[in-house]
């Protein structure tokens, strides 16, 4: 009896572990709005398609897309993608898609405005501090994650 039960305790943990590798492995595609020319843009494009996303680009600027998404000048960067009903705005991490893609909340989308030094897409020699914004429906943001250089011996902007 005790034997059964090992047996189908670990058939049960096995199912599961492959139903969620299953899952993981659908792959969600973004469709990402860029100058032709932006190498930065590009370069979060691998970024994202290395965390696992299908990536489509389109070299024809973002202006327009990030207007119709609400989005606004002050929050902007280089590149827009669409993903799942949301917009993203500039290097923001693919952690923070992936997490922000599981909790669905009500928000047009995810922001690290400018161009971050250290994001995905724009690491080099410098590496500074940066938050990830929610963009709620209204336009109004929150922090939704905050990302510190990985030495900060290495970073122009140091937190205390």
């Amino acid at each position: 009896m005790k034997k059964l039960t090992y047996t189908l305790l670990a058939g049960s943990l096995l199912v599961g572990a492959l139903s969620s590798a299953a899952a993981n492995a659908t792959s969600t595609t973004v469709e990402v709005y860029k100058s032709a020319t932006c190498k930065c843009c590009a370069k979060w494009v691998d970024h994202m398609r290395a965390n696992g996303f299908t990536v489509n680009t389109h070299d024809v600027g973002n202006k327009e897309v990030r207007e119709r998404a609400g989005i606004s000048t002050t929050l902007g960067s280089c590149h827009t993608a669409l993903v799942d009903g949301y917009a993203i705005e500039g290097h923001v991490p693919a952690q923070d898609i992936k997490r922000f893609l599981k909790e669905r909340p009500r928000a047009i989308g995810l922001t690290a405005p400018g161009m971050p030094h250290g994001s995905p897409g724009m690491e080099g020699a410098r590496s500074d501090p940066y938050d990830v914004l929610l963009i709620n429906k209204q336009g109004d943001t929150t922090v939704y994650s905050r990302h510190l250089p990985s030495d900060p011996k290495e970073s122009l902007m140091r937190l205390k």
